[in-house]
């Protein structure tokens, strides 16, 4: 028989989707599955976003052209310059996703060998991602006791060397919901210009910032426009994940043009996805305060009702709609996998992500979670009753 590639060998299964398969199974016993598992939120997509899908006159589905349809870039670029960003259309690609941007961006400034630094518990698809391209990837960890804050520099100074070529952040964070400040991200610009390394920025949750805070991008930083790749997605802003449609934006032209390469190479990205984005950059405000508000709310009853569980600590989010919880058990997949197929209540369970898989240390997340609160409040006043009952009687709580 042929054998596979080393590629595929060491291309990580999601600890996001992997225990899917349980949660199938829990639910063909009739039992309510509460999904905390996945950045899926129940948010309603902007309805002029679903009105130019709906009524849109196309009589054929061409091609775009690899770089995106210039119309949205054009509209894109109009877009950052009200947060600040200024940018031409010219300094973007769309990408199929959020995904594919980083994908690129990895391929066109990194060879096989080359080493990323990503502070972790990091998005568990940074791995994949890395390993399609042939990059190592070298973590540092950041720690629950500060709720996950960027490390110190001098802790990235320890562990850079000559195969070091680039840092990447996601502000704010997926998985702890940490938001980077304006100063840890001068931090990080000091170091990125003492190196002469890439800056991999992804904030596809910018218009996620709570309790006064607000966003700074990494494109904000002065001298660094050579080095900084902004990745970016319209998955969750405008709730719509499945129009797979993202962006790689930076003021490199060198980058630009060597990334067209391999967009020229998939040959476009989704024509569908692209109408939807470009219709959505004209969402009223009154959405987004209202999806703002909504998530603060469920942040806040989430926070307050995890804390108030014996051995449970959850720090505060400031950004994004995720949490990494720290809970009084032995091993987090063991207890993922058990939630679903041993413990029920009321014949309800909850679906949480094993905080094992955002790690890439060995080890570590073997007692946390990643929960994401896109549920409703409702939903997730049930799925906190579960989690609380299923704590009490897990046989592997260590409390």
């Amino acid at each position: 028989m042929p054998q596979i590639s080393q590629k595929g060998s060491a291309m990580p299964a999601s600890p996001i989707r992997k225990l899917v398969p349980y949660a199938e199974t829990a639910k063909q016993k009739g039992r309510k599955v509460y999904h905390l598992n996945i950045g899926q939120p129940d948010i309603p997509t902007p309805q002029v976003a679903l009105d130019a899908i709906k009524n849109n006159p196309l009589q054929v589905i061409e091609y775009s052209h690899s770089a995106g349809n210039e119309s949205y870039r054009k509209g894109l670029a109009a877009y950052y310059k009200t947060i600040g960003i200024d940018i031409t259309h010219n300094d973007m690609l769309i990408t199929t996703g959020g995904s594919e941007a980083i994908t690129i961006a990895f391929m066109t400034c990194l060879n096989p060998g080359d080493e990323v630094i990503i502070p972790e518990p990091f998005y568990a698809n940074y791995n994949g991602f890395a390993t399609q391209a042939g990059v190592v990837v070298k973590p540092i960890t950041s720690s629950i006791k500060n709720d996950f804050a960027l490390p110190a520099i001098s802790e990235f100074e320890k562990i850079i060397t000559p195969k070091t070529k680039g840092i990447v952040i996601c502000n704010p964070n997926n998985p702890t919901g940490y938001l980077y400040s304006q100063e840890e991200l001068e931090q990080l610009a000091s170091l990125v210009k003492k190196h002469d390394l890439y800056l991999f920025s992804d904030e596809v949750y910018r218009e996620f910032c709570y309790d006064g805070n607000s966003h700074f991008s990494a494109m904000q930083l002065p001298g660094l426009e050579n080095n900084v790749i902004l990745m970016d997605s319209v998955s969750k802003r405008y709730s719509m994940c499945g129009v797979r449609i993202g962006a790689l934006i930076t003021k490199n032209k060198e980058v630009i043009n060597i990334a067209l390469r391999f967009a020229q190479a998939r040959l476009c990205p989704p024509s569908y996805g692209q109408i939807a984005a470009e219709a959505a950059l004209n969402t009223p405000k009154d959405y987004f305060d209202g999806v703002y508000n909504e998530y603060i709310d469920r942040r806040n009853f989430m926070v307050e009702a995890l804390n108030r569980m014996e051995g449970v600590y959850c720090p505060t989010p400031k950004g994004a709609f995720y949490t990494v919880v720290k809970l009084p058990i032995d091993n987090s997949d063991r207890f993922a996998q058990w939630l679903l197929e041993d413990f029920e209540y009321n014949n309800k369970t909850v679906m949480v992500a094993p905080a094992t898989g955002f790690y890439a240390t060995p080890g570590l997340g073997a007692n946390e979670v990643r929960i994401a609160y896109v549920l409703n409040i409702d939903d997730l006043r049930g799925a906190m009753e579960c989690l609380e009952q299923a704590l009490k009687v897990y046989p592997g709580r260590t409390l």
